[in-house]
């Protein structure tokens, strides 16, 4: 008995001081998010994401049969919705991804492959608590979307040159790069009038 209350109590110190730790890092170091997070950090998110992810999200399947038609409706929803924060080849390497607390994930390591196509999911749908990834779509396990968008995340380790091109056209477009846009469109065809762009932003 006497020994179980001195390694509970060697475990408790252990955790006050490593907190104690950290805690004076931050003060030192501030709430800037211009630093990566340290291994401690990064490990500890991780796997509190995992237990907070209910268990029966660790086995469910995808209900999204996996077609080349399919991957591309995923590739489009993700050019158009993720790839601001997650580049369209999934590194994570954009202006906003480089200054998030945590970082996004490079979405084709192992960190993200080896998770099951249900909890990249309940990811997707319920955002991750202190980061900069929100809750996307409705509650419930039947949006189709977000099944093709996980089918897609599959795809980004082997993702083509081609793709990423296509990728291109279909990210969000300010009103600068539309008119920078429309002006290459008039010079490639010979001086002609391009769309409008509105008719450039009802196509995307």
């Amino acid at each position: 008995m006497r020994r179980t209350l001195v390694t509970c109590f060697i475990i408790v110190l252990l955790v006050a001081i490593g907190c104690a730790f950290c805690a004076s890092k931050m003060v030192h170091r501030g709430f800037s998010t211009r630093v990566a997070p340290s291994a401690v950090e990064s490990t500890l998110a991780t796997t509190m994401r995992s237990m907070a992810i209910p268990a029966r999200y660790k086995t469910m399947k995808n209900p999204v049969a996996v077609t080349p038609e399919v991957i591309h409706e995923g590739m489009a929803h993700w050019a158009d919705h993720c790839a601001t924060c997650h580049a369209n080849n999934g590194n994570g390497d954009t202006m906003y991804g480089k200054t998030m607390y945590p970082r996004p994930p490079d979405m084709r390591q192992k960190g993200t492959q080896e998770l099951s196509d249900s909890e990249l999911y309940y990811t997707i749908k319920n955002g991750i608590r202190l980061s900069g990834m929100p809750a996307f779509g409705d509650p419930g396990d039947d949006d189709l979307d977000s099944w093709k968008l996980v089918a897609f995340i599959r795809r980004l380790p082997k993702l083509s040159d081609q793709e990423e091109m296509e990728m291109e056209r279909l990210n969000p477009k300010s009103p600068e790069e539309i008119q920078e846009q429309m002006e290459e469109d008039q010079f490639l065809n010979g001086g002609k009038a391009p769309a409008s762009p509105q008719m450039l932003h009802m196509n995307h």
